[in-house]
């Protein structure tokens, strides 16, 4: 068990991605702080934390289920303090919960241009500036921001979105040089293929033979969060090069319908 003793945070991660990774890091021994909007069952949206919670603990594990909604900044502060109320410390953040638009400007209100600026740039900003000095602390530390490589010609079609993502990614370079000398370690993480969930079934990007399942993303990020921070940081990674980096080369399991070819993200 790589992460014996430590404890993350896990935003979004009442399904999909988060609860991947809040399940794969669980199995490394790590305790985890669940933190998403969804406490109560929703008749359109499968999870909840308290189900997550409970699978969490079915592994050994300690889990502390935390609403939140990173728009606010009194909510992530909160979300960090409860944390080490409960486990005395910080050493993982994953920055996952996300809004999707994927709509060109003259289909983009303002209201939905400041919810994917609210998600996914201020919150994992915010996120990460609550958790540094618990991490400083410690010296050691990880952080993972699920967002793409900053290339400015994937931005047609859905600027609001990829002016947050690469937002995000940016969050990464630049906190990776703030952090160095207190080895934490900030890195980006981003599929090579699409991922099921619910932004995927909700905006119509192909069906289940072209997904691959969100365990991919949560093994590159235990791999990812498993090494000493001060051995990689300020990198914008890729799912499938942090796997062959461990020795993974045939990514077939990942597939939502075996013998099926995913779609590749044209990044």
């Amino acid at each position: 068990m790589k992460l014996k003793n430590r404890v993350a945070i896990v935003t979004g991660a009442s399904r999909g991605v988060g609860r991947s990774v809040a399940l794969a890091l669980a199995r490394e021994g790590c305790d985890i702080a669940l933190a998403a909007k969804t406490v109560e069952p929703h008749p359109k949206l499968p999870g909840t934390l308290g189900s997550v919670a409970q699978e969490v603990e079915a592994l050994g594990r300690k889990a502390l289920s935390i609403q939140t909604d990173v728009r606010f900044v009194d909510q992530i502060e909160a979300m960090v303090e409860k944390t080490v109320e409960a486990f005395g410390r910080v050493d993982i953040l994953i920055n996952n919960a996300g809004a999707a638009w994927w709509y060109n400007m003259e289909e983009t209100p303002e209201k939905k241009f400041d919810l994917v600026m609210n998600v996914n740039c201020k919150g994992p900003f915010f996120a990460a500036q609550a958790v540094l000095p618990h991490m400083k602390k410690n010296r050691w530390g990880h952080i993972v921001n699920m967002s793409p490589p900053i290339q400015p010609e994937m931005a047609g079609g859905k600027i609001a979105y990829m002016i947050s993502k690469f937002g995000m990614t940016l969050l990464t370079h630049g906190l990776a040089k703030e952090a160095a000398g207190s080895n934490i370690a900030v890195n980006s993480l981003w599929p090579v293929t699409l991922i099921e969930s619910l932004a995927t079934i909700n905006l119509g990007l192909g069906t289940p033979e072209n997904w691959r399942k969100a365990d991919i993303l949560a093994d590159a990020t235990v791999a990812i969060v498993t090494k000493e921070p001060r051995s990689r940081s300020g990198q914008a990674l890729f799912d499938e090069d942090v796997l062959r980096e461990e020795g993974i080369k045939n990514f077939d399991h990942y597939a939502c319908v075996p013998g099926s070819t995913p779609m590749v993200i044209p990044w």
